[in-house]
């Protein structure tokens, strides 16, 4: 369903589009718990449309907001939006840049609950607490009731809720192979990391599309190592579990034993040819092109890509066929899990206090099931077909419901919300369920996904470069493991950083209770 990846543009766009009256909506069907029955607010007796300027994030092409998907979502929660539309790979840099200046839109839908510059702002006094508004939440039975577990934990400074949950699926990345190459090759479905790694050392050296040039990539990602698989490949180590110094302090998943212990093995993974030169440097969509255009072996996303990256490589492969690999590492399972919460929407301190109960209203309602079915499959006979009791995506599905349109609002909390693909068959996506069924089970959350230290937040910028050109260094072998090791050893050495070890572990105490 997340088809027309973006080309995305280089700043953010502001769309204002009108709406018009609230009118019934019919009941959805997702996995989440049981709220009342949805209602916009006073929506039925207001016939104005509450106005919302967002700042919030692209990952897709510009949604034009007079579409049939956005003219919908606007009329059923009687609101009018005006969305900053900042693309994916701006979007951190742009954040930093408005927490910066002040000049905070009326709702800001942060990806996540703990960058420095959004912890600082908090501290600062530039959004709502929301804790009084939402009281015991008998008035927002949806935001109740349709989060993930310990939702506003993570959306919580000193006990105070500072924001509404951007629920998303805690079974997200999956750490893909190409199975059809496997059988091709004749390798058997790894099972472990030494065997996938095996695996793919094979798959590069077997010319598995058949074009007679040594030119197929093994692991590919973006970022420092693979970006988004460095938590699966780290829970595998046992580097998301935490680690504490002589001192009692939580040492960051990063500056961990296990942590080098993987980077030596991806070092392996380069020596072998299975890591690309290029790891560094390549970009998010650079990866994904070489993953949907059939030139990578294996890559790490979302589950709910695999029928449309399957589609796009059977454009020029027959049959390919994309497996999730559950692989047992030295220390755990490679399988890494969301917190359920992508971050929040936080309200700016400059909106009046009885727009603030209206935002919440319109919150509500968008956690409803029925809104975030509408997320998620937009309108019958427009966006969706049944097809043998599946909820399949139309052309104009496929181009107007996607990950941006779930960007404004709440949405329940969806088991399989990062797993089904909705332009996927009943077939397809029961199949991939079960693929990854165990993951829930066995997968673990980053706690540094939610644990706090402002000593970090202060120091850990003067080092993250020198840090991630070190990790490049020890993989590449331009230094040995030893010098990493002791590069590592240093840093946790420093007062500053112990003293913000001693901050993580008192900020996990206090959520966890451990």
């Amino acid at each position: 369903m997340r088809k027309n990846r973006a080309k995305l543009a280089s700043a953010g766009l502001s769309v204002v589009v009108a709406a018009s009256l609230v009118a019934g909506c019919s009941s959805g069907s997702r996995e989440a718990g049981q709220g009342a029955a949805p209602q916009q607010g006073d929506a039925k007796k207001d016939s104005k449309p509450l106005t919302i300027k967002m700042f919030a994030g692209l990952y897709n092409d510009v949604p034009d907001m007079n579409n049939a998907y956005w003219s919908e979502w606007q009329k059923r929660t009687n609101s009018k939006l005006d969305v900053e539309w900042v693309p994916d790979g701006d979007l951190n840099t742009k954040l930093d840049l408005l927490l910066a200046s002040g000049d905070l839109p009326e709702v800001l839908a942060s990806p996540t609950s703990t960058r420095p510059t959004l912890l600082n702002a908090i501290k600062n006094g530039a959004f709502w607490d929301l804790t009084p508004f939402l009281g015991d939440f008998s008035q927002y039975p949806n935001l109740k009731n349709n989060m993930a577990k310990d939702a506003y934990k993570y959306l919580s400074m000193d006990g105070k809720i500072y924001a509404v949950p951007r629920s998303r699926s805690r079974i997200d990345p999956g750490v893909k192979i190409r199975k059809d190459w496997l059988d091709k090759l004749n390798i058997p479905v790894p099972t472990t990391l030494d065997e996938y790694a095996a695996a793919l050392k094979k798959i590069v050296n077997g010319d598995p599309d058949g074009n007679g040039k040594a030119d197929t990539l093994g692991l590919i990602g973006h970022g420092v190592i693979v970006s988004d698989g460095d938590d699966s490949f780290a829970a595998g180590f046992g580097a998301l579990d935490p680690t504490y110094n002589s001192e009692g302090g939580m040492i960051e998943t990063r500056l961990t034993p296990q942590y080098a212990d993987m980077v030596a093995w991806f070092r392996g993974l380069y020596q072998d040819g299975v890591l690309p030169k290029e790891f560094a440097v390549m970009k998010k969509t650079q990866a994904e092109e070489v993953f949907k255009t059939g030139r990578a072996a294996s890559y790490v996303r979302s589950i709910w890509w695999d029928d449309e990256w399957e589609k796009s490589i059977a454009k020029t492969q027959p049959n390919p066929k994309i497996l999730n690999l559950q692989l047992k590492g030295p220390k755990g399972d490679a399988v890494a899990l969301s917190t359920g919460v992508s971050g929040g929407y936080f309200i700016s301190k400059k909106v009046p206090e009885e727009k603030v109960k209206q935002l919440l209203k319109y919150f509500e309602y968008t956690a409803s099931e029925e809104m975030t079915d509408f997320a998620y499959y937009g309108l019958e006979g427009t966006h969706y077909k049944l097809v043998d009791g599946q909820k399949v995506l139309t052309d104009q599905g496929v181009k107007e419901v996607n990950t941006t349109s779930k960007g404004a609002g709440v949405l329940a909390y969806a088991k399989w919300g990062k797993v089904e693909s909705a332009s996927g068959t009943k077939a397809f996506n029961d199949a991939k369920k079960k693929e990854v069924e165990k993951f829930d089970e066995i997968g673990k959350v980053n706690p540094f996904a939610y644990t706090t230290s402002v000593t970090w937040n202060n120091t850990w910028p003067k080092y993250d470069n020198e840090w991630k050109t070190m990790v490049t260094k020890a993989i590449v072998g331009q230094i040995s493991m030893d010098e990493y090791k002791a590069y590592v050893d240093k840093l946790n050495n420093l007062p500053e950083m112990k003293t913000a070890f001693k901050e993580f572990a008192a900020s996990y105490k206090s959520f966890s209770g451990k």
